[in-house]
């Protein structure tokens, strides 16, 4: 019986050829034994480069960003344009059979306004993220669609919210969350694994020691990891968001590097090339 997968990496990947090439190369050997993957990129950095060649400075609390009108048509720009078609490009020379969609893609990523929100990091007071959506539902079909069909889907991660809201078109697109978005398709499908690629090898002790990697973690062992200062920065959302998610039904959840072999190592032995979180 194949396994299913949702790999998720962000723009710095797509940005390093090499190891962009690497990752590929795995994704397509573990694929010709079976696997059927959905891959979902970010964009952070392409992203930030744009907006800085506009004159727009980037604005983020929490690792998160905040997404006005103009930096919502960069984030367009980005996702569906430059970074898909280089994830795609690049998988087709490893042969994987890739079709680049959005959560836009026959409403498969359906979402809402995110209303302001206190989050880790960003302080007391909830913050209002803008153009940024919370997804209420998804709708997999596509991706089933291509599976069947023996392609690979390259997901990024916009949105679609049908229907008007005040002040907003009758069928408004939100900027999203990679993470966010990943999780909840691998939830949708309930795959097998869910694999984030970080540009650390896991979860540290020590963040400048990459020996001081953490194999395992359980809900409660993160939040004391958060309150003491040993998960920071973006990690904050990243792992929360996976937990929550582990109650749908994903297999297992890895935070990985993009090193040569990481993917292959997490995907044959949880934890030993990355950390696994576990639902207890």
């Amino acid at each position: 019986m194949s396994k299913t997968a949702v790999l998720k990496f962000g723009g710095e990947v797509v940005a390093d050829g090499d190891a962009l090439g690497d990752v590929m190369k795995e994704v397509a050997e573990l694929v010709s034994e079976g696997w059927k993957f959905v891959l979902c990129h970010g964009g952070g950095p392409q992203a930030n480069a744009l907006q800085k060649r506009l004159g727009l400075e980037p604005h983020k609390v929490g690792g998160r960003r905040v997404t006005d009108d103009a930096t919502l048509r960069v984030v367009k720009q980005v996702l569906a344009g430059e970074v898909s078609v280089d994830v795609v490009a690049a998988a087709a020379a490893v042969g994987i059979k890739a079709v680049g969609i959005s959560g836009v893609s026959a409403s498969l990523v359906s979402a809402s306004r995110r209303p302001p929100v206190v989050v880790s990091g960003g302080g007391p007071d909830p913050v209002d993220f803008g153009l940024v959506g919370q997804v209420e539902a998804i709708h997999p079909e596509i991706i089933e669609h291509l599976w069947a069909g023996g392609y690979t889907p390259v997901l990024n991660s916009l949105g679609i919210a049908k229907g008007a809201e005040p002040g907003q078109p009758a069928c408004a697109v939100y900027n999203i969350n990679a993470d966010t978005v990943s999780s909840a398709v691998a939830g949708a499908l309930r795959v097998d694994h869910l694999f984030l690629m970080t540009g650390v090898p896991g979860v540290l002790r020590d963040k400048d020691d990459s020996s001081t990697r953490i194999p395992r973690l359980d809900a409660a062992a993160v939040r004391v990891a958060i309150d003491q200062g040993v998960i920071v920065g973006g990690m904050i959302p990243k792992v929360e968001e996976a937990l929550r998610n582990l109650d749908l039904g994903i297999g297992a959840i890895h935070i990985l590097g993009a090193t040569g072999g990481a993917l292959r190592g997490e995907a044959e032995s949880a934890g030993s090339c990355g950390t696994v979180l576990l639902r207890a």
